[in-house]
Parts: C-alpha cells; structure tokens; sequence
C-alpha cells in the first residue's frame, strides 16, 4: 500500500473532465471511485435523458463543479470537440487545478487516488498524448486521415447510428466527382491520435487560449470526420509544448477483440476476462465498461484498489 505521509498538501489538485452520452449509473461509480480532492467537469449528450434520481447524486456532490448538456452530440461530429473545449475552459478557471484528465463516460480508473497523486507529482511536467503524423498507416482506409478533412462529413446533421451509409455514401459521392476541400496555410502540420489525455495544466492552458486566437482552425474543423482526433495532437505538437509530451495516453483499449481484418472500429466492452491483462498494465484508465457486462470487471477493479 502506498504511503500517505506528505502527500495530502504537497499534491496537485487535479480535474476529471468527462464527456457522457448513456450508462450514468456508472457515471456515479467513477465518482465515487475518486476522493474530494479530484474535481469533476462533465458534459452529457443533450439529446440523452438523465434519470432525475442519478441526476440529483451527481449535482449534489461539491466536487462536481460542471455538469451540462450544452451541445447536441454526434459520433464523428465537431459538436464532441467543443464540449471537450467548454469542460477545458471552465476547469481551467480554479487556479489550483495544475492537472487534467479527459475520459469518456464509459471510462474507469484502473489505479487508486494514491497512486494517481503519486504518478502526477513525479511527472507534473509531462503530458500524456498519442499521436502520430498525419498521414498514417493507422488510418489507411482513410488515406491515411486526410479524407477526415479534405472532404465534407455530415455527422452533425445526421446520427451515424441511423444514417451511416448516407453518411459514407456521401464521401464517395465527392471523391467520385474529384471534389476536395482545400487546406489552407493557416492550417498546421496535421497529427491524430486518441481522443483522450491527461494533460498539464500549461498545456491545456495553451490549447485554449490558441483556440481562442486562432478560429479558423476549429471552424475549419467543422464538417470533417472525429476533429477531436486531430485538434490537440496538432496544436500541440506543432508547439514548444510537444518536447513534453509522452507518446502513450495511459489508456487501457482492447482494438483487437473487435478487428475485421486490419480495421477495428470500436474497442470491445470490457468483462472479468480482462481483470488481469488490466492490473498488469501501466495505464490509469481503461475503456470501455458497459452495463452489465462489464459489472463484475468494476467490482473486482474496486477490490485490488
């Protein structure tokens, strides 16, 4: 067990920021995992109903300081980057907060608080961001992430769940008449990577105030394919902040379960099967638990910590 001596003043405030669309019983349970000290910044799909029960264990809580549903939310739209952006403006405004993590409802903690308090403390300065240049062999079904941007993608306007092949069909429609949007020089040399982080609070800071000085580039963003992929690895990594920056987002994700040939769309749900794999490795959060599948994986998680 890790020792609590000198840790309690000495250790950085730090901010979980979640984006949440479904299963909000589990959203209390990664509340509940985290002490007082941890701040909590979430925003949920505003078409996604909260029952009034769960709702009032969330907003009673003083360490919840944000919990909206501003914007509607699409898989592959823009509209889940802003509300990345809104969650990072408005933590960003409790001066003691020096560190932040961004996870998805669907996310768990793997490690207990000492532990991140440690593991923050001994790396304070460092961020921890995947990414990769674009193009990547990563995303070569997707000549390698460029048509994300150089063509127009409909995902704010239409739910992917409904409408995906409209939504494909679409893409194809103007690469097949060799219609293309221009990238502009105001845009930077383009990186990708996962949508989550845990980042310093200079970083983040840095990504803000960017956003803010710099519109075009997420107006440019708008109609293009996941841009949450690619809006902070590039503004990062295009700036004197990327020499602290580790390549690994401390993120536990099974892609291999759910591959169809070299492609995987989605990471698989999380069970019990898992529990070991998990406490072996290095990373802080894993993804994604689901109801009731990933039930027994949370209980046992909770018990080794």
């Amino acid at each position: 067990m890790l020792s609590t001596k000198n840790l309690s003043h000495s250790t950085m405030k730090q901010a979980i920021l979640i984006t949440a669309y479904k299963n909000f019983e589990h959203l209390v349970d990664i509340l509940d995992f985290f002490d007082e000290s941890f701040e909590f910044y979430i925003h949920v799909d505003k078409k996604s109903i909260i029952p009034k029960s769960v709702f009032k264990k969330i907003n009673s809580r003083k360490n919840v300081k944000t919990l909206s549903q501003r914007y509607k939310v699409n898989w592959g739209g823009v509209n889940h980057l802003k509300s990345i952006l809104f969650l990072a403006g408005n933590a960003l405004q409790e001066p003691d907060t020096q560190y932040f993590h961004l996870i998805s409802g669907q996310d768990f903690p793997i490690k207990n608080t000492l532990q991140f308090k440690k593991m923050i403390n001994s790396s304070k300065s460092k961020d921890y961001l995947e990414y990769f240049e674009v193009p990547t062999k990563a995303w070569a079904n997707e000549n390698g992430g460029l048509d994300r941007v150089q063509y127009y993608h409909l995902f704010d306007m239409l739910d992917a769940k409904k409408h995906i092949k409209w939504l494909w069909w679409f893409v194809r429609l103007q690469k097949k008449f060799h219609f293309k949007r221009s990238i502009k020089n105001e845009i930077p040399k383009l990186y990708g990577g996962s949508t989550w982080w845990s980042l310093s609070r200079e970083t983040l800071q840095y990504v803000v105030n960017y956003t803010n000085k710099n519109p075009y580039l997420i107006n440019r963003l708008q109609y293009t394919f996941c841009p949450e992929e690619i809006y902070f690895q590039t503004i990062i990594m295009n700036s004197d902040y990327s020499k602290k920056v580790i390549n690994d987002n401390l993120r536990y994700i099974d892609w291999e379960s759910t591959r169809i040939g070299k492609y995987s769309a989605s990471p698989a749900v999380l069970s019990s099967s898992d529990f070991e794999k998990i406490k072996a490795s290095k990373k802080i959060f894993a993804r994604k638990f689901d109801n009731p599948i990933s039930d027994n994986l949370k209980v046992m998680l909770q018990n080794n910590n």
